[in-house]
């Protein structure tokens, strides 16, 4: 992804980015569950604009949606990592108006299903991020102490085309950053920022951010960030 422009999130103006963050907090705690599926004809269709949170089963997916959302359990977080095979949808906005959906994809990367199931997902989530018209956003989480894995970069492959037409948002949220120190975290961002430069796609309207569920780190921005997606 050449010319990437991409670090921490800017800091607008105080009095603004506070006023933004709360809005942007509360749209999130809006959601609820809709629905779960464990193929895509099983998905509803529509209209509202669609934000998918993938990432490997030990990245802290779950733990990263129930923080943005301000709920417990909200997103499940299966005690055997690699276990829970469902997407599932949260619609957000008013009850009788809903205006955005997420969809918590299951976590890869873990030996706990057999070999047979991690293809089928692996072919599921393929056709998800390639087909899925509602798509208008992905949210990558990636172990910030650990970075890309093959995995994360063949995920990138499969939605890398709707990145480059425009018509899908990218973020990637660098996890667990209350781990890292500021040298290992600039390290981090860079080595993320080089690593998208290098897949070759020319869009750069693609996010990278340190977050932490623990200290809030880059919490309200990802939210504030989220909500422009299915706002503009």
């Amino acid at each position: 992804m050449a010319d990437q422009k991409t670090t921490d999130f800017p800091a607008p103006a105080a009095s603004d980015g506070a006023a933004q963050a709360r809005r942007a907090m509360a749209w999130a705690h809006t959601a609820r569950f809709l629905t779960t599926a464990s193929r895509l004809d099983q998905l509803p269709a529509t209209e509202l604009p669609e934000i998918a949170f993938v990432g490997r089963s030990n990245a802290g997916k779950s733990t990263a949606i129930n923080t943005l959302t301000q709920q417990k359990r909200l997103a499940f977080a299966s005690k055997t990592p690699g276990r829970t095979q469902h997407i599932n949808l949260f619609e957000l906005g008013p009850r009788d108006a809903a205006d955005a959906l997420f969809a918590d994809l299951p976590g890869y990367g873990y030996a706990a299903v057999s070999r047979g199931d991690k293809e089928r997902w692996q072919k599921v989530m393929a056709d998800y991020l390639e087909v899925r018209r509602s798509l208008t956003g992905v949210v990558l989480m990636v172990d910030s102490r650990l970075g890309f894995t093959d995995l994360d970069l063949q995920l990138l492959e499969f939605v890398a085309p709707r990145v480059a037409n425009g018509s899908v948002k990218l973020l990637v949220l660098l996890t667990k950053a209350d781990k890292l120190n500021r040298r290992d975290a600039d390290r981090a961002l860079k080595t993320c920022s080089d690593t998208l430069a290098a897949i070759g796609t020319e869009e750069s309207d693609i996010g990278i951010a340190l977050f932490s569920a623990l200290n809030k780190r880059g919490v309200d921005d990802t939210a504030v960030l989220l909500r422009s997606w299915v706002a503009a």
